[in-house]
């Protein structure tokens, strides 16, 4: 029931741009939850959004399904993150949905990554190492700061493709970035508390948020990037705990829950399941949401 009402609150973003008498101009698809609702505020109904997955999807496991491949077909925008977060699918889907607009480089294809630092970027690549990504670390959304700089390039890119409207997309691009800049200045004051608290993060998914609120990782359990973690890799983990305690164990909407929950037992910590997206909790229904209750699943977890 659950999965229906997230799958279903992100197919709504589509349905809501795309609304009878709404004058949508640009077709967008969007790879991840986040882009799509970004999209969303920056060009409300001026364009009609499909989003690719939903926040119980693994990003990096997609499949390049027909229903994909015909929307990327009619796209006018494609918005993904990059980073080599899709690199498993992404590719595929673009070269077969034989739209010349949205192909990398051309004014249809939008990587969220290329605007901001990444984090994590291996000084070697080794295949052995697991899923490790040669442009550093993908999971930039859970930074809220990340979204000013994104949101400005694609408010831009918005207004180069859709030029009769430039102006929408601009007072659009105004609004929401007076809101997004004191919505930031709130969380950070309530995430003050968690400043230094140390923590145990299941998928190398977090350094952004870490680094955003100054969380400090003290273990992983997946064995290397990629990899569930065995019986064996969880007691390694359990062992290095005793000499750095941690006070909850991170994991993302999407992820399996046994790893995470096996330790809980063992350590006595508390889970603190992230919404990772916007879908990925009952609250986290818009980017706004999104953050307002990362932190509040923080502080629940500290207190």
């Amino acid at each position: 029931m659950r999965l229906f009402h997230l799958v279903g609150s992100m197919l709504a973003v589509g349905a809501i741009a795309a609304a009878p008498g709404a004058s949508a101009a640009l077709k967008v698809m969007a790879c991840e939850p986040e882009w799509g609702a970004l999209v969303q505020e920056l060009a409300g109904d001026h364009a009609s959004i499909y989003v690719a997955t939903n926040a119980l999807q693994d990003p990096h496991r997609i499949q390049a399904k027909p229903s994909l491949i015909a929307s990327a077909r009619s796209a006018d925008l494609l918005v993904c993150t990059g980073a080599e977060l899709e690199i498993g699918w992404l590719p595929v889907l673009v070269r077969q949905s034989g739209n010349t607009a949205v192909q990398p480089g051309q004014p249809g294809y939008f990587e969220a990554a290329d605007y901001v630092t990444k984090l994590e970027v291996p000084t070697r690549l080794d295949r052995a190492e697991g899923d490790v990504h040669a442009a550093g670390n993908p999971h930039i959304q859970t930074d809220a700061r990340n979204f000013v700089p994104i949101a400005e390039a694609l408010a831009k890119r918005l207004a180069d493709l859709d030029r009769s409207n430039a102006e929408y997309y601009r007072s659009r691009h105004a609004d929401f970035s007076k809101r997004w800049s004191a919505a930031i200045e709130r969380w950070q004051s309530q995430a003050a508390p968690l400043r230094g608290a140390p923590v145990v993060v299941q998928h190398k998914a977090f350094p952004y948020l870490e680094q955003w609120l100054g969380l400090v990782e003290v273990a992983t359990l997946e064995p290397k990037p990629g990899v569930e973690p065995t019986t064996g890799s969880l007691t390694e983990v359990l062992t290095l705990m005793q000499q750095k305690p941690a006070k909850m164990i991170l994991r993302a909407a999407y992820n399996d829950g046994r790893s995470s929950e096996w330790l809980a037992e063992r350590a006595k910590l508390p889970v603190v399941v992230l919404p990772f997206t916007v879908g990925g909790s009952d609250k986290a229904r818009d980017l706004f949401g999104l953050f307002d209750d990362t932190i509040a699943r923080l502080l629940a977890a500290q207190q």
